[in-house]
């Protein structure tokens, strides 16, 4: 089952259980995925679900951060939204997981110790293989622990 059929079940479990919050967030959710297929005239992959998912959160954790304190019904709105879209959300690796990837990057590319210089040559065989699956930060950030 794509992701997409996924929220849509989901969504209509909301209608059936009269939750309105949920079924909102389940439909902007999947407006968003059948607009990206409508654009892309064919079924999306399942790493393009996961994108777009991951890029829901974002905005929602964005308009979260720049609300102002005082406005808690629209935090507290973002924080049970970000609760629902994390359900469709991939399994994000941990830092064990990516130093697994950066140490068979690195043996790959016949690189001991690794230099500022040749930084973007790892990263750009890195990150093919995180992403969607990593946070793009700490990925730079594992591999800077390791740079002489």
């Amino acid at each position: 089952m794509s992701k997409t059929e996924a929220v849509q079940k989901a969504m209509m479990q909301a209608l059936k259980d009269k939750d309105a919050a949920r079924k909102e967030t389940l439909s902007l959710l999947l407006s968003a995925l059948k607009a990206k297929a409508k654009d892309k005239r064919e079924p999306l992959t399942a790493m393009e679900e996961d994108t777009i998912v991951l890029k829901e959160i974002k905005q929602t954790e964005e308009t979260m951060t720049t609300a102002p304190d005082s406005r808690t019904d629209i935090i507290e709105k973002c924080k049970a939204r970000i609760a629902v879209l994390r359900e469709f959300a991939p399994q994000m690796m941990g830092e064990a997981e990516i130093d697994s990837v950066i140490d068979t990057v690195l043996q790959e590319l016949e690189i001991e110790q690794p230099t500022g210089k040749q930084k973007g040559l790892i990263m750009k065989n890195l990150m093919p293989r995180v992403k969607g699956k990593a946070d793009s930060a700490l990925v730079n950030q594992l591999l800077s622990k390791r740079m002489v």
